[in-house]
């Protein structure tokens, strides 16, 4: 059961990217500049949701290149295509008060093992934002992750791996705690030996992360519903210095 639902999921979200997907002519991509209502998103997908009205200092805080204007179909049709999505960023119109930018060309915590690009870039939203979110999903490779800043501090993050815990920042939030994300320690158990030892790690999933990011703000997958008036957002290349890199090791 659980098989056919996750090849439902990933069925979904491959028909989804065909049927919104921009036209892609010889050394050219069109994008729809129709305005039209938001287009829900979020499975296998990391966004960052910032909350604020102003578009224009969103682009010019993330530093992407050759921006051009988009609806919401072409926009969430083009991070979600194979080859398009690699490295564009759909920057959304503002929605109830917040702006998403989505792509998984977003840096990401990734551990020691790699230059944190991630933080500098949460870090540069947080020092012009109010209340900066990040979120990732991508259950292939049980990738999970959110965070919280307000006020310019990182109050919450965690990022979760198939390879284990990659950051654990901050106390565990109340919608946490309400999703019974108690973040994977078995209490009482830390620190007994043999078999009763150790902490044992539940992962999350899709529908935990989608549901925190409602109770934090807005869930991504409810935003075709949300009564926002049509609009029109952008399009974007990554900076190349977003692109994760392994630490150098030592000599």
């Amino acid at each position: 059961m659980i098989v056919s639902i996750a090849v439902m999921v990933v069925a979904t979200i491959a028909i989804i990217g065909l049927l919104l997907v921009p036209k892609v002519m010889p050394h050219k991509i069109i994008y729809d500049l129709v305005p039209d209502k938001p287009c829900s998103f979020g499975y296998k997908m990391s966004w960052i949701a910032i909350k604020t009205q102003d578009v224009h200092k969103v682009l010019a805080t993330l530093d992407l290149s050759h921006v051009v204007s988009s609806n919401w179909q072409s926009g969430i049709g083009t991070v979600y295509h194979e080859d398009l999505g690699e490295n564009r960023i759909f920057v959304s119109p503002p929605v109830k008060g917040w702006v998403f930018v989505v792509g998984l060309a977003l840096p990401h915590p990734l551990g020691a093992r790699f230059v944190d690009k991630w933080t500098p870039l949460i870090e540069g939203l947080a020092a012009e934002f109010q209340e900066v979110q990040y979120y990732f999903t991508y259950p292939l490779i049980d990738f999970y992750a959110w965070a919280r800043v307000l006020k310019g501090r990182i109050s919450r993050a965690f990022a979760i791996s198939d390879e284990g815990v990659i950051v654990k920042r901050g106390r565990i939030s109340a919608g946490e705690k309400s999703l019974a994300l108690k973040m994977f320690e078995l209490r009482g158990v830390r620190d007994l030996e043999g078999d009763a030892g150790g902490e044992i790690v539940l992962y999350p999933t899709e529908t935990h992360v989608m549901r925190l990011a409602g109770l934090w703000g807005l869930d991504p997958t409810q935003l075709a519903e949300s009564g926002a008036e049509p609009g029109l957002g952008y399009i974007g290349q990554a900076p190349v210095y977003w692109r994760a890199e392994r630490q150098q090791q030592a000599a």
